[in-house]
């Protein structure tokens, strides 16, 4: 009875190594997907692709928005918020055709009516921020979540601070 199991699991590997060993299709140079090529990028800086290979990157790609975070009960930018939302705005200024939605994020703590005004009041400072450094209002719309959408569905202090932010998504291009 043991040589027979050891004949049908050897057949088995045999049948799955040839299975796999089947004739693979090859692929042309040409038809190879590759990568933009960056034609110059200083440390900090956006990559700048060619004009024609722009459009092959998606948008979000090539624009990668930082989210910001609050304190709690707090709708204030801290300093090092600030940093990023003049980096955000540098991203913005490269693209003047994108239009941006700030989601204003609140934790689970307090009432569904109080979250939702105080994710709006995060999202207006934001978009405020943004405006004083040269975007256009017009590209800019904001919406409040209150507590409704969590990064992280715990019930901590580490949990809390991830769900109080600011999300940047980009609507049109």
């Amino acid at each position: 009875m043991k040589k027979l199991w050891i004949f049908v699991l050897i057949t088995l590997l045999a049948g799955l190594f040839v299975g796999c060993g089947g004739q693979k299709e090859m692929v042309k140079p040409e038809e190879q997907l590759t990568r933009p090529e960056v034609i110059t990028q200083e440390p900090g800086e956006q990559p700048t692709y060619r004009e024609d290979e722009v459009t092959e990157i998606p948008i979000e790609e090539r624009i990668k928005l930082e989210m910001i975070h609050f304190e709690f009960d707090r709708y204030r930018l801290l300093p090092e918020f600030k940093r990023v939302l003049e980096e955000n705005a540098s991203k913005l200024k490269m693209y003047p055709n994108v239009k941006i939605l700030i989601e204003g994020h609140c934790d689970e703590r307090g009432t569904i009516e109080y979250n939702l005004a105080l994710g709006e009041k995060r999202a207006r400072t934001a978009q405020e921020y943004l405006i004083n450094l040269g975007i256009e209002s017009s590209r800019i719309s904001i919406i409040s979540y209150g507590k409704e959408n969590p990064l992280d569905p715990r019930h901590n202090e580490e949990a809390w601070y991830k769900n109080r932010r600011d999300e940047f998504r980009i609507t049109s291009h």
